[in-house]
């Protein structure tokens, strides 16, 4: 089977899903929940199948770890209830985004971030001064969990323009998200359907140009790009 053809089996089942489910949201249809359940096991299947593309087998663990805990995070509100759903939400969550913050270093260790990733620590600080008076109790695991995030897209800037973009679609449906759960008078109903478009782009983006830059690093012996 050709390289081409084994890339197009391995991601048209996530890229019809992911697109399937943010219709399914703006609907506002039943099933959009169950197809959101579907998305990290879909996004593991270019991993898997395409993982010869990894010279390193831990980073191929490392990147499953991730989407993994992802797919926690997504799920967890489906067998649980009350309180402990955000808690748990950004436990899930906050163990991806360090997998993800091991893997952008490890495969980047010569690079350097660049410097316009020091936005993202203002970031971190503009989302704790909007956000912060509104989240009671958790505000030191959101201080802590935003932190995680912006190392996450800030290292992504380590690994190439296709992941940093990923890096940064993902760190806006985060955002999206914070909004929603500590301000939900003040966001509008498309913002339920931006969260999901930012995060399975956001996913899609990183996973893919790991594979791409990983692939040519393989194949021609040089290092990420």
């Amino acid at each position: 089977m050709s390289s081409r053809r084994r890339s197009v089996i391995a991601w048209v089942p996530y890229v019809v899903v992911a697109v399937a489910h943010f219709v399914l949201l703006a609907v506002e249809s039943d099933v959009a929940a169950p197809t959101k359940l579907l998305l990290m096991p879909l996004l593991a299947l270019p991993v898997v199948l395409l993982a010869d593309r990894v010279r390193s087998v831990a980073a191929v663990a490392t990147l499953l770890a991730a989407v993994f805990f992802s797919w926690l995070g997504d799920g967890v509100g489906v067998v649980v209830d009350g309180d402990s759903v955000l808690p748990l939400m950004l436990g899930f969550f906050g163990v991806a985004h360090l997998a993800y913050i091991i893997l952008f270093t490890r495969l980047a260790p010569e690079r350097r971030m660049p410097r316009w990733s020091l936005g993202y620590l203002g970031w971190w600080i503009a989302m704790l001064v909007v956000l912060g008076p509104h989240t009671g109790a958790l505000l030191p695991a959101v201080a802590v969990y935003g932190l995680v995030l912006a190392g996450t897209a800030a290292t992504s800037a380590r690994c190439g323009p296709v992941v940093a973009v990923g890096g940064a679609f993902f760190l806006a449906s985060d955002s999206l998200l914070a909004f929603r759960l500590f301000l939900p008078d003040a966001t509008p109903g498309w913002f339920g359907p931006a969260v999901m478009a930012t995060y399975t782009l956001g996913q899609g983006l990183i996973v893919a140009g790991l594979l791409r830059a990983r692939g040519r690093s393989v194949s021609s012996g040089q290092p990420v790009e």
